[in-house]
């Protein structure tokens, strides 16, 4: 498993448990999957785009 892939798992994770208190676990997993993938694309920018 790839370090970008576990960083968009754990903000999923995270936004489902934030999203369980607050009895919306759905929107929370969208959220986290969101934050997870905007995260994953500012730590690993491909250098060798053109």
């Amino acid at each position: 498993m790839k370090l970008g892939d576990m960083i968009i798992y754990g903000c999923v994770i995270i936004g489902a448990g934030i999203g369980l208190l607050f009895d919306k676990a759905i929107p929370g997993v969208l959220i986290g999957l969101g934050i997870g993938y905007v995260c994953k694309s500012l730590l690993f920018t491909n250098s060798n785009k053109e």
